[in-house]
């Protein structure tokens, strides 16, 4: 069985063997180079990021993950409370969750990016495309639904939330 080493691809990270030009002396020195810069030969999905825009004017989101795009109608804060503008990375991610300060309203596939601002689904579905909830940003549920895979399968580190103007 031969063992494989790894090397920088030019289309990423991959596994493939090392010329042989390079000397065995060399190969732990460039090894140990790869390593610390995070060159491990990881599969892509685990370098792959998502990426989320939220538009507070167009009352759309932008999401960019695994290669798709894709553009949902929102509904984020109506006159009188906010939707917070800045960029941030998921806290926590709740499947079922009820909201404890607006009547136990039901927020499936929850992702809280701010206290308790999340992006969420929504069965007020006829209200998206326009400003109308507390401050959280909410979707169709299955819009929701796939934006919590997509950062349950990325991860959180790996997931951007930017909110703009």
């Amino acid at each position: 069985m031969s063992k494989q080493r790894m090397t920088i691809a030019p289309d990423g990270l991959c596994p493939h063997p090392l010329p042989a030009r390079i000397s065995d002396a060399m190969r732990p020195v460039l090894a140990a180079i790869a390593l610390a810069l995070g060159m491990t030969g990881a599969p892509a999905a685990l370098a792959a990021s998502v990426n989320v825009t939220i538009d507070l004017s167009d009352q759309r989101m932008y999401v960019s993950a695994a290669g798709r795009t894709y553009t949902w109608a929102t509904s984020t804060a109506r006159r009188g409370y906010r939707t917070p503008v800045g960029t941030y990375r998921p806290i926590r991610l709740e499947r079922t969750w009820y909201s404890r300060k607006y009547n136990m309203s039901p927020m499936p596939y929850s992702i809280f990016f701010l206290g308790g601002y999340a992006i969420h689904g929504t069965t007020e579905i006829g209200n998206l495309g326009r400003p109308a909830s507390h401050g959280c940003v909410r979707l169709h549920p299955d819009n929701a639904r796939i934006l919590f895979d997509l950062v349950r399968r990325f991860g959180k580190s790996a997931t951007r939330i930017v909110v703009r103007p």
